[in-house]
């Protein structure tokens, strides 16, 4: 009589992250793993990734990396490499000033404007994004960062009620993504950045479009700031 085995368990979907909270695809969260991973400098500029060495790198297959990086091709941000793979390509200090110009006219005008509109009980559900940047700069995680931070901006956006506008700014940060944030957490600097957002929180639970304003356009220089200390 033979004897039947046990078949092994299923493989656990690997915990990849979704940027911005929303429910997506399977390859659309891939697409925000690889973003993340740009994002946090360990996919660096110049640099040629393997699609197979990438999907042992996730813990998934090398047929949705590869169609996840033909998508990040379309938006510019890797250089198919015949026979090779993908280069992660760099931007360039104009393309930070202009993408850094787009959403400081985008959504300092649109944040200001939430503190008349905005419901206050949908403000504070923003508070544990908030709370989840600044834990995550301080403990140097900063693919959780990026998540956060990511749904943190965009769901303060959606309050305005305009998804294309929280979709145009969506794809300028994704292409405007931080390098080198490293030695950034190392030097302490990203914190008071992160700290930033509890500060915008309170201010719009205020009512103090002033502040609001003053915490936006200090926010968006200090981003760029950071990006600049890498280049």
């Amino acid at each position: 009589m033979a004897v039947q085995r046990a078949s092994a368990p299923p493989t656990p979907a690997p915990d990849l992250p979704t940027l911005g909270g929303r429910k997506s695809s399977y390859r659309e969260r891939v697409v925000d793993a690889l973003r993340a991973a740009m994002i946090a400098g360990e996919l660096r500029p110049g640099e040629v990734y393997s699609a197979p060495t990438l999907a042992a790198r996730f813990g998934v297959s090398a047929t949705p990396v590869r169609e996840a990086m033909l998508d990040l091709a379309k938006e510019g941000l890797v250089d198919t490499v015949p026979n090779k793979g993908f280069r992660v390509t760099a931007v360039s200090e104009k393309q930070l000033d202009e993408y850094t110009h787009i959403r400081a006219l985008i959504e300092i005008p649109t944040v200001v404007g939430l503190a008349e509109s905005a419901d206050p009980v949908s403000l504070e559900a923003l508070r544990p994004a908030a709370r989840e940047i600044v834990g995550a700069a301080v403990a140097g995680d900063l693919i959780a960062y990026v998540e956060a931070d990511t749904r943190f901006h965009l769901g303060l956006l959606a309050l305005a009620g305009n998804a294309h506008l929280v979709e145009v700014v969506g794809d300028l940060r994704g292409r405007s993504r931080l390098y080198g944030l490293t030695a950034l957490v190392e030097a302490g600097r990203l914190l008071a950045s992160a700290q930033e957002h509890l500060e915008l929180l309170d201010a719009l639970l205020d009512r103090d479009k002033r502040a609001v304003r003053e915490i936006m356009t200090r926010h968006l220089g200090h981003v760029r700031g950071l990006w600049a200390a890498h280049d």
